[in-house]
């Protein structure tokens, strides 16, 4: 008998071992919970600010903040370069571009380390009204002719909404009370998650170009590329001893991904043959570097760009004091750009940020009383 409970006892252990494994697993392939939480879209963005702080080294580059930004510092505790974990962003492209949310319109999940009550408190300050829906407070606060809304929906999770209606605003709160499912979340999510690299640092999916294209087309670095607006990508960012940069075009058919990869080899060809002529201003090491690593493939249907980052750059593109621009509607803070790519970020007024850690101070602190 007791030889009999032993075995029964160890198979309960194994069990048991075994759920954990499982969940563990689940865990680590499945989305993270930010892009979980992100209602319908046309795209998301997805950024793993600790392992980009890691990456660009944010603590030995110091950006000196703008007045609005620190006003929030003071009133909030919060310092996105130094709380911020993750990020993930919803694009949701608007059927008039010239509206008050432009082409594009963002709903935003911020995790990190909030003092819930000191921000809670600072957003009332902001609020023109407020909403209750499951539980949560919904801060409704005008900005530029459209409504920012933002929900704390945990001790570390932020919820934030532009769009016209709180439709998206009340999903992000529904889903966080399922959120615990590893694969919960959009279509978009559940449809081409599984071909984003596994530990990337940053991603993307969907029409994450959209905020490049408000003339019509795709312009990055004043460049327009010969890719549709509304094209689909899988794109991301992930360490594998240096900075990989991915990006696939999800075409209609073969034919259209060899006259993409066709054309962006005659545009990378032209670039090269500028700088060499004198024709355009000469690169500086890390651009160059990256220029040269880049390389254009055609797979089936997929025009496949890939490229190493240096990481000079990349600390560059993040924290150079020379890419700080106004905040709209902040009167005098500022936020340092990013060199556009189709990773980017949203801020407040609706309009893209192409940033990283600092995007997001623009979210919140350009936001004006009314």
């Amino acid at each position: 008998m007791s030889h009999r409970r032993k075995r029964f006892t160890l198979a309960i252990i194994l069990l048991v071992l075994l759920l954990l494994a499982g969940a563990i697993y689940l865990r680590r392939v499945a989305p993270p919970e930010a892009a979980r939480l992100l209602p319908e879209s046309d795209g998301i963005v997805y950024l793993n600010f600790q392992a980009v702080r890691s990456a660009a080294h944010f603590s030995e580059h110091p950006v000196q903040h703008a007045p609005g930004y620190q006003r929030f510092i003071d009133a909030t505790g919060i310092q996105f370069e130094r709380d911020l974990d993750d990020a993930a962003f919803a694009l949701h492209r608007m059927p008039n571009p010239q509206g008050p949310n432009g082409a594009v319109a963002f709903s935003d999940v911020f995790v990190g380390h909030f003092d819930g009550r000191r921000l809670a408190n600072y957003l009332a300050t902001l609020a023109q009204s407020q909403e209750i829906y499951a539980g949560h407070t919904i801060f409704n606060i005008p900005s530029q002719g459209r409504t920012v809304r933002v929900a704390i929906l945990g001790y570390d999770i932020v919820a934030v909404s532009n769009t016209p209606t709180a439709e998206q605003i009340h999903s992000m709160i529904d889903r966080y009370r399922t959120a615990a499912l590893p694969f919960a979340g959009s279509s978009l999510l559940s449809k081409h998650y599984a071909q984003v690299p596994l530990l990337s640092l940053a991603w993307g999916i969907g029409q994450i170009a959209l905020p490049l294209g408000k003339t019509g087309g795709i312009h990055v670095m004043g460049v327009r590329l010969p890719i549709p607006v509304d094209a689909t990508f899988i794109a991301s960012l992930r360490w594998i001893g240096h900075i990989h940069l991915r990006i696939e075009e999800i075409a209609p058919n073969e034919s259209a991904a060899a006259d993409s990869t066709e054309s962006l080899q005659m545009l990378l060809t032209l670039v090269h043959s500028l700088e060499t002529s004198g024709g355009a201003q000469p690169f500086d090491p890390e651009t160059r570097a990256f220029l040269d690593s880049i390389t254009v493939e055609r797979h089936d249907n997929r025009a496949v760009l890939m490229a190493t980052v240096p990481t000079p750059l990349l600390e560059h593109m993040l924290t150079s004091p020379s890419g700080m621009k106004a905040v709209p509607g902040s009167g005098a803070a500022t936020i340092p750009r990013k060199s556009a790519t189709a990773m980017s970020s949203p801020n407040a007024a609706g309009t893209p940020a192409n940033t990283a850690a600092p995007a997001t101070k623009k979210k919140i602190s350009s936001l004006k009383k009314p």
